[in-house]
């Protein structure tokens, strides 16, 4: 009997060491395991937010990062970092539902990554003054509006642009011709869509200036909203509305 004592005792030993160890190395492998945040304001951190956000913020903030970063990049001449962060911009106008804005970053990247490519828009966009801004200040040698001509157009699109011509669908060909009273820029555009969706001039504010876009103080846009409307002889911003979607400007 006493010989089986030292035999006990030395069991539990062997049990409570091995239970020791086991707890341990649990402990050190979960430590090693545990998920380790990025730096807030590092590229891993918006990078995350872009590709999985968890709400609409999370993008906004994603695009004033690279939009800032874009233009550190230009004024350094990087043009590598400057194309990536283009992209990252298309996508977030992508997902924002910014689905011209978001052609237009992917341009700006080609025209920086290829310089002499000649660029051949397809789109649904009809709008004169963006077929006019995209010839005039990105260089698009020809723009293809879609259609039951379309396909037949970008042929003869991609012939013409061969040949050195610019070519134009017929409903935006009167972007070579000078702007007309009826026609407002892109700021005057997305101004007024807010305003249709039921945005105050405060809201509206407050949203320019989260997406970094300017002019976006609230004399601005009250100034701006004053001359569309002078513009249009429209009574008011309920009367704007109406009638620059009558026009089909937004």
């Amino acid at each position: 009997m006493p010989l089986d004592v030292p035999i006990i005792n030395m069991s539990f030993q062997l049990k409570i060491s091995f239970l020791f160890v086991s707890v341990c190395f649990l402990s050190s492998y979960a430590k090693d395991n545990v998920p380790q945040q990025e730096p807030v304001d590092s590229a891993i951190f918006y990078y995350n937010k872009v590709i999985k956000p968890n709400s609409k913020s999370d993008l906004l903030q994603a695009f004033v990062y690279y939009k800032n970063k874009k233009d550190e990049n230009l004024k350094q001449l990087d043009t590598l970092n400057a194309i990536y962060n283009l992209r990252q911009i298309a996508l977030i106008q992508n997902k924002l539902g910014m689905l011209y804005d978001s052609e237009t970053s992917a341009i700006e990247a080609l025209n920086q990554e290829f310089p002499e490519l000649k660029i051949i828009v397809y789109s649904i966009e009809d709008r004169i003054q963006r077929v006019r801004r995209l010839i005039n200040e990105h260089g698009v040698k020809g723009y293809v509006c879609k259609g039951r001509r379309g396909l037949i157009e970008l042929s003869e699109a991609v012939n013409a642009v061969f040949d050195n011509n610019l070519y134009l669908s017929d409903q935006v060909n009167q972007a070579l011709h000078k702007k007309s009273n009826l026609e407002i820029d892109d700021f005057d555009v997305l101004l007024l869509k807010h305003l249709s969706n039921g945005l105050s001039q405060d809201q509206i504010s407050l949203l320019f200036k989260e997406q970094n876009i300017s002019p976006n103080s609230l004399s601005t846009i009250e100034k701006r909203l004053n001359k569309l409307r002078i513009q249009f002889k429209a009574n008011n911003a309920i009367h704007l509305v109406a009638i620059v979607k009558d026009l089909g400007l937004i």
